[in-house]
C-alpha cells in the first residue's frame, strides 16, 4: 500500500559529485543570481522532471490517440438504416 505523503512533509537529498562539477554548479548559482546551490538543483531537477513527465505524457497520449483512431477506422459498425437511406437519396440526386 503506497505511503501517504503530506503536502508539506519535508525529505532529504544527498549526493556525492566530483568537485569540479560543484564548482561549476556554484558558478551557475552567482551568474544566475540563484540564493544557494541547494536552490539552484531543486530548481533544475524540477525543470527537467516536468519536461521529462510532460514528454513521456505526449507520448502516452498520442499511442492512446492512435489505438483509438485506428478501432474507429477498423472496426467500423455497419451503417444504420438512416445513413443507408441518406446514400441512396444522394446517389438519386447525383445520377439525375
Amino acid at each position: 500500500m503506497p505511503t501517504k505523503i503530506l503536502e508539506n512533509e519535508k525529505t532529504s537529498f544527498a549526493t556525492r559529485l566530483p568537485k569540479e562539477q560543484k564548482l561549476f554548479f556554484q558558478r551557475a548559482v552567482v551568474m544566475g543570481g540563484y540564493r544557494n546551490l541547494t536552490d539552484f538543483v531543486i530548481l533544475a531537477a524540477q525543470e527537467k522532471a516536468n519536461q521529462i513527465i510532460k514528454e513521456r505524457e505526449t507520448i502516452i497520449a498520442s499511442k492512446e490517440d492512435g489505438e483509438i483512431f485506428f478501432d474507429a477506422i477498423m472496426k467500423t459498425a455497419k451503417p444504420n438504416k438512416n445513413l443507408v437511406s441518406a446514400s441512396k437519396e444522394y446517389k438519386k440526386l447525383i445520377s439525375k
